[in-house]
């Protein structure tokens, strides 16, 4: 069983924006699988299902950003899942050009909030991540308005393409594993 905890915030207000693409993530991906059933259990919208031969559990944790690690953990423990081998967590990040995708198998949160919660809440930062550039607020000092911002339209349109990028990596993560993830996705900023 794997687990791909895609983050952001609930509520149609946050629906779209750039914080929420961990959500926008994991919507892809079960619309590309024909997954269907939502339920709600450990403070998320869980669907299980398949993915490339692969038993898992798609996750968006119904809690804000800043406590998706209660219900993160809660599935973790539920299932009894290693974090290092069965979880991946789908973010934004705000340090990578918009679409670039990034895999990491331990690290830091990187100011992120909602990893600093997962983190505090598995007690490790042993666990698989793919995050998903936004580009840099535009000036320093507002970054909460940005992430919680609507993407401009010139994002918009690459957003499809991102999307389908982002999908293609968890699809790699599930089958190949987090190395193979990181070989693939992850290419030099200067690209």
């Amino acid at each position: 069983m794997k687990l791909v905890a895609g983050l952001g915030n609930p509520g149609r207000q946050y629906a779209e924006t750039r914080h929420n693409l961990g959500y926008m993530v994991v919507d892809r991906l079960a619309r590309r699988h024909d997954l269907t059933g939502v339920r709600t259990r450990f403070h998320a919208g869980v669907l299980d299902g398949t993915i490339a031969g692969e038993r898992c559990a798609l996750m968006q944790p119904v809690t804000f950003m800043n406590r998706s690690g209660l219900a993160v953990a809660e599935a973790v423990n539920f299932f009894k899942l290693d974090p290092g081998k069965d979880l991946l967590v789908v973010v934004d990040d705000l340090a990578l050009p918009m679409g670039r995708i990034r895999f990491r198998a331990t690290g830091g949160p990187g100011g992120h909030n909602g990893l600093v919660d997962v983190e505090r809440a598995l007690g490790t930062s042993d666990y698989g991540r793919q995050r998903i550039g936004i580009d840099a607020s535009p000036a320093p000092g507002i970054q909460s308005d940005y992430v919680l911002g609507r993407f401009t339209s010139e994002q918009r349109a690459e957003l499809p393409h991102v999307l389908d990028e982002a999908c293609e990596g968890v699809e790699c993560w599930l089958t190949e594993g987090i190395d193979a993830a990181m070989t693939r996705f992850n290419k030099p900023l200067s690209q």
